[in-house]
């Protein structure tokens, strides 16, 4: 019997099984599947796993699989300020774009390995002790048996990933559907595409500060102008933000409402609130990158969930990325918009790259509907908050600590002394034998102060972050 066949109908008959019942309710082992239905373990395994990536049931390890909840559906709002937002040039727009360059010195630097014996405290990405190894071996090789895992993918996307992001971020509300979801080669990828999409060359977006750099490259590269909205202890600044619509009409303002990237601060439930709606007074989008989700820490309270999950009027474009949390050769991602706007974005992404290399959103698919995700994301969880707390004991010799301390993210934002250099210390870390990074690319214009920005995901123990921590302390002696 066909292995792929045998699973696709042990699913339909679980499908139908489960009408049966209750929400919460736990379904029979595998054991039990394996003796009712004559399959192997493998097929029940890949049949559950399916349903998994369904929303059909959930798979708590040590448990059990039980029914999920159902998804209520809220119906879309009012989408037609849209075709204004998408159509209104901002005055003179198209006659002086100016350079149309890509300044990628802040992105490259993430990028960057350093030599083996130089402690890396500047990359974005999980070390490879971090990464879910095993896990994306089994869903690449279990994608690689999938039948049509190489033929061409629709340009949307694999209809049950987009399936999985629309429920992943838009929560249990329903207010998400396959249909307002398009898969991107990553979160990069996403913001190419959603800026490209939604704003005019030449015209000016707005944007947090500071912020991150690999967002101001791809703006500028699109013949943007970014203009700064400050950010403090509780996010973005929304008086300010009025202020900035008002004075430059922009129509996208580009922001990161959990663990900002660099300063870690998490956007309040008010201010959730007044950027969706100072936005739609503007007639304008909010780019929601919220590429930090998978990285909460274990000690951290309730998270809010996305601006996108209660957006029915299509204000609020999202971009998440599976990449951060599993392995930055991962690259999915995905865009979710409505009306309009979705339109804009697909059709700029199919011009860019066609679409996203099936293989990669099948094995996606596998890894976020095993049981391998959830415990590694568990176990992510309290490693980011050991580092963390280990990151911050060493540093508490050298007095230099950040304004608050995120309980999400991977790095930490630190106040240098007025009147410092942060590049020329950054400098002297690298030749100390630490990779850290100066926090003037954060900035669009002259930073306000002098920062540093250390990351806690790119060493292999916590026993060289604490050495890279004195490694940086005698640099700084040296600046």
């Amino acid at each position: 019997m066909n292995n792929s066949s045998s699973v696709a109908r042990l699913v339909a008959a679980l499908r139908d099984e489960l009408d049966r019942y209750s929400e919460g309710e736990k379904i029979p082992s595998s054991r039990a599947l394996v003796t009712q239905y004559q399959v192997s373990p493998v097929t029940v395994s890949r049949a559950i796993a399916s349903l998994v990536a369904e929303g059909l049931v959930s798979s708590q390890p040590g448990a059990g699989v039980f029914k999920a909840a159902a998804r209520r559906r809220v119906a879309p709002g009012d989408l037609s300020w849209q075709e204004v937002a998408l159509s209104a040039d901002p005055p003179h727009a198209a006659l002086d774009v100016g350079p149309r360059t890509a300044d990628a010195a802040g992105v490259l630097a993430t990028l960057t390995s350093p030599p083996p014996e130089v402690i890396d405290l500047n990359g974005g990405y999980l070390h490879v002790v971090l990464q879910p190894e095993r896990a994306l071996a089994a869903a690449l090789a279990r994608a690689g048996r999938r039948p049509g895992t190489w033929s061409r993918p629709p340009v949307e996307g694999v209809t049950e990933l987009r399936e999985w992001f629309a429920r992943d971020i838009g929560g249990l509300s329903g207010s998400l559907d396959a249909s307002d979801v398009l898969i991107t080669s990553g979160a990069q990828s996403a913001l190419t595409t959603a800026l490209r999409a939604l704003a005019v060359p030449g015209s000016p977006v707005l944007v947090e500060s500071p912020t991150y750099p690999g967002m101001l490259a791809v703006a500028r590269a699109a013949g943007l102008r970014p203009v700064p909205v400050p950010v403090d202890a509780d996010g973005v600044r929304t008086d300010l933000l009025a202020d900035a619509f008002e004075a430059t009409r922009a129509r996208v303002f580009v922001c990161q409402p959990l663990f900002h990237n660099p300063t870690a601060t998490v956007l309040s439930p008010q201010r959730r609130r007044e950027v969706v709606e100072v936005a739609r007074a503007a007639g304008a989008f909010v780019i929601e990158d919220d590429f930090a989700r998978r990285l909460v820490h274990s000690d951290s309270p309730p998270l809010q969930p996305a601006m996108a999950a209660d957006d029915p009027d299509g204000v609020v474009v999202h971009v998440r990325s599976l990449t951060k949390a599993a392995s930055p050769s991962l690259r999915i991602g995905a865009l979710t918009a409505r009306g309009p706007a979705y339109e804009r974005l697909r059709a700029v992404q199919a011009v860019d790259s066609l679409f996203v290399p099936r293989p990669l959103q099948e094995t996606a698919l596998e890894l976020v509907g095993s049981p391998a995700w959830a415990r590694h994301l568990r176990t992510l969880t309290d490693a980011l908050r050991d580092r963390r707390l280990v990151l911050l004991k060493a540093l508490a010799t050298t007095q230099l600590l950040p304004a608050n301390e995120p309980r999400g993210g991977y790095h930490l934002w630190l106040r240098l002394p007025d009147g410092s250099n942060d590049r020329a210390i950054a400098a002297a870390a690298l030749r100390r034998g630490v990779a850290i990074t100066a926090g003037t690319p954060y900035f669009t214009a002259e930073p306000p102060a002098p920062h540093l920005r250390l990351s806690y995901v790119c060493t292999p123990n916590s026993a060289q972050l604490e050495e890279g921590v004195q490694r940086l302390h005698q640099a700084l002696k040296e600046s």
